[in-house]
Order: C-alpha cells, then sequence, then structure tokens
C-alpha cells in the first residue's frame, strides 16, 4: 500500500489502535478549520507516540532530566545526526513505516533556537521548521505546536560535537518523552554512548527506529 500523504499515513496507523484510543485519536486530528498537511502529520506523529507509548510509570517529570551547565547555543548550531532515538516504551512508528521524520539541523534565531527537520514519504518531501523560545533554565527551550500542544527541548549534554537531547510533548494534558543521541558525523563515540544508555537504563526507555536525510529534498519531477 502506498501513502502519498501524511494524512494517509496517518489514517492508516489510526486503524491499529483499538476502542478509546482510536476515537480519540481520530477526534483530534478533526480540526473546525483547515490545517496545513504539514501540521497534520506533526500533530499526528506526536499523537501517535502518545497513544502507543502508553504512558507508563517510567514517565519522568522535567525536573528530573538534567540540564548542559553553561549551555552555549551559538556552538550547538549546524548540521546535526541522529545515532540513538528511545522512548519510554517501542513506539507505532516502526522501520518498515514508508514516512519518515529527521532533525537536520539547529540554528539560533536572536534568542530562539530553530529546529529544521525534513519528513518524506512514497512521492512526498517537505521540510518543517520548528522555532522554540528560552526559558528561564540555560539550556531548555519551549514552544506552541497548534492549538493547546506544546514542546519542551532540554539540552542534557554536550561537548558540541556530541549532544544528548531530551523532547517532551504535551498534547491535553498528555505528555509524551523522547531521548536522542546526536553527533556531528556518522559516528558514535563510546564515552557519549555510554553516557546515553546510562539514561536510557536509568529512564527505562526503549529503542526507537533512526532515521537521517542527508540533504534537502530533491526537486519535484518534471
Amino acid at each position: 500500500m502506498t501513502w502519498n500523504t501524511p494524512q494517509g499515513w496517518i489514517a492508516s496507523r489510526s486503524r491499529q489502535l483499538h476502542g478509546s484510543q482510536a476515537t480519540a485519536f481520530i477526534a483530534k486530528l478533526h480540526s473546525p478549520a483547515p490545517v496545513p498537511a504539514i501540521m497534520v502529520l506533526w500533530r499526528g506523529l506526536l499523537l501517535l507516540l502518545a497513544l502507543g507509548l502508553g504512558l507508563v510509570g517510567a514517565q519522568k517529570t522535567l525536573e528530573e532530566v538534567p540540564v548542559q551547565l553553561d549551555f552555549d547555543a551559538q556552538k550547538v548550531e549546524g548540521r546535526w545526526l541522529t545515532m540513538q532515538l528511545a522512548a519510554s516504551q517501542a513506539g507505532l512508528i516502526s522501520p518498515g513505516d514508508p514516512l519518515k521524520l529527521a532533525l537536520h539541523s539547529i540554528w539560533t534565531r536572536g534568542r530562539n533556537l530553530e529546529f529544521i527537520l525534513f519528513w518524506i514519504g512514497e512521492g512526498v518531501c517537505s521540510k518543517v521548521n520548528l522555532t522554540l523560545q528560552p526559558t528561564q533554565i540555560q539550556g531548555q527551550y519551549q514552544g506552541p505546536v497548534e492549538g493547546d500542544s506544546s514542546v519542551h527541548v532540554r539540552f542534557v549534554s554536550t561537548d558540541y560535537n556530541s549532544l544528548i537531547l531530551y523532547i517532551r510533548f504535551k498534547e491535553s494534558g498528555e505528555l509524551t518523552s523522547l531521548w536522542a543521541l546526536l553527533a556531528r558525523r556518522m559516528q558514535e563515540d563510546p564515552r557519549w554512548l555510554k553516557e546515553y544508555l546510562g539514561y536510557v537504563q536509568k529512564f527505562q526507555l526503549q529503542k526507537a527506529p533512526v532515521f537521517n536525510l542527508d540533504a534537502h529534498c530533491p526537486p519535484p519531477e518534471a
């Protein structure tokens, strides 16, 4: 089966949910006003995670997550590759899915940070710009996604060549967390991998599939 729109993929995934979870998922995707396709995708991916992860007891509060001392946003700018990704439980997004979402780079925009992501499916590719504002805690950023949804990002630890990132998504009062190990090049540093796996063990996380896109979206076919 082919999914050439984010809505088609999300609808397919929603059929794998059962009972009240599926009802709630579908209801949240419908909006009284037209929503851009990329926002449907972004909301849908995070909602799938929120429903699929189950929000079990291993979910930790933001205060339990460390943050890099003397974080320097300028030094984190540029291209990043995802080496490891983990969540509180194995999610619904599997390596076999045709739709992939990948972090490409991070840039400063004044005091804000802009995260550049790309999603690619069968015959479609789009760029996502997510801008987050700094909080009172150095190394922590937050911002709205859509409606009452919001994202917190915390730079847990970094030497600016490797980076451990914590992402918390809030949707209608429900929380979902993801942890990522990023690097400037496709080669894992054993020291950073050990630190990252320590958090995976401490917070009882499950490994999730990793996607990286080498460049910008290819030009559309004529």
